[in-house]
């Protein structure tokens, strides 16, 4: 299989040498393919709509959309539309244009916990921000925080460890997602310097199955939150407007403090945004947060086109339907081969892990072969799904999936 990667990614492999030599690694971040099986292309050419194509013209419907931003599917012609006029006009400016105002009242109207907004360009920068506007309202030290979940790459939230300092960390205080028990344990330990908890919308930690909050849960950081004047914080950077387009919490009755969005929030085009309750408006018109890039006009016009888009078209129902529809397809065809497969998280939002994988061998062999189709999966972090993804995209996935599958059932 690798002289045959090899051979389908020529170009790939010949730009990841030159690469070493002007960036340390040849990449870095989430998006170095060093951690994935062999046969991941590095770099990409183009993208549209459903399907992204590598540097030596191979095609792949992608179930990764950029790891999440793009829910209308790459190079949407209506959001392109509005930036490219807007970029006529301005972008980057001394001040903002007077789209920093028309994206804050559109984003109060939409979501269900926002009285009030402001902007930054990614999702680290909103939890951060999130963070320092709950110890300013609250004067407290102290954020419970649950293991393993991901909040960003800053030194107080980063996954690894390198070049962190004990300092970095030493206001934290860690709790298990979805155990009440544990958290109640964690705000004792808190005591009366509890400044918030921040929680993501559902449990989406890598390399595990997901876990949707039990309500229950999600009630009882409330009520720690209300009883000890702290701050609920709604990691909702990941998730937002793919569960629900007014803020992934909205069926289960439980309203944050505030809430982090990036991602989606403008399709591809760099923003985040920190929306908040009225009791916090003060606190968060105190502290200072900024950067040379966080009111470009550019992604202000994404961003608008984005949410009327999502707003008129049930695009929530869309995801969720063709993921259901996959789920349901993958979970056939393991069945048929008698492949143990475990499917978890909501259905727009996809993880497909294998019984007995520790080390990902399994998992590896499957993505590696849905690759050879023109597949893009992820052998460890949930997918996405976007408006652009069609019945006819699933359908040819799950024509893969059942090639892959029948590889596994025999080589396991």
């Amino acid at each position: 299989m690798n002289k045959q990667h090899d051979t389908k990614l020529k170009n790939d492999l010949l730009l990841r040498k030159k690469a070493e030599a002007f960036i340390p690694g040849g990449m870095w971040g989430h998006m170095h393919v060093k951690k994935l099986p062999y046969g991941y292309p590095q770099f990409f050419s183009k993208a549209k709509g459903s399907r992204i194509w590598d540097l030596d013209g191979n095609c792949y419907i992608d179930f990764m959309c950029g790891y999440g931003p793009n829910i209308l599917g790459y190079k949407n012609a209506d959001v392109d539309h509005a930036v490219n006029e807007q970029r006529e006009k301005l972008d980057l400016g001394n001040g903002p244009s007077a789209l920093v105002v028309d994206l804050a009242e559109k984003i109060t109207m939409l979501v269900d916990s926002a009285d009030w907004a402001l902007f930054a360009k990614n999702g680290t920068d909103a939890t951060t921000t999130c963070l320092t506007i709950s110890r300013a309202a609250t004067g407290k030290k102290k954020i419970l925080v649950a293991k393993g979940s991901y909040h960003g790459s800053a030194p107080w939230c980063t996954p690894v460890a390198t070049g962190v300092v004990e300092e970095d960390t030493s206001n934290l205080i860690f709790f298990e997602y979805n155990d009440s028990a544990s958290l109640e344990v964690a705000e004792k330990k808190a005591g009366v310097d509890l400044a918030g908890i921040i929680l993501t919308a559902f449990r989406h930690d890598v390399r595990r199955d997901q876990e949707l909050p039990k309500k229950t849960f999600l009630e009882k950081a409330r009520e720690i939150c209300d009883k000890k004047n702290a701050v609920l914080i709604l990691d909702d950077v990941r998730a937002g407007f793919r569960l629900n387009k007014r803020g992934s919490w909205v069926d289960y009755g439980v309203k944050p403090d505030l809430t982090a969005f990036s991602k989606a929030i403008g399709n591809g085009y760099p923003l985040s945004a920190v929306v908040g309750v009225d009791k916090l408006k003060q606190a968060a018109s105190e502290i200072y947060v900024t950067g040379s890039f966080w009111c470009n006009a550019t992604s202000m016009a994404a961003s608008l086109k984005t949410l009327s888009i999502i707003e008129e078209i049930d695009v929530v129902a869309h995801i969720y339907y063709l993921g259901n529809n996959l789920r349901n397809g993958i979970h056939q065809i393991a069945n048929n081969f008698g492949v143990e497969i475990f499917q978890s998280g909501p259905p727009q939002m996809p993880l497909i892990l294998f019984e007995d994988d520790k080390g990902f061998s399994k998992g590896s062999k499957f993505v590696q072969y849905l690759l050879s189709k023109g597949i893009y999966f992820h052998p460890w972090h949930n997918m996405f799904l976007s408006l652009a993804h069609t019945a006819e995209d699933v359908d040819m996935t799950l024509d893969a999936v059942e090639y892959a599958m029948k590889k596994i059932s025999l080589e396991f």
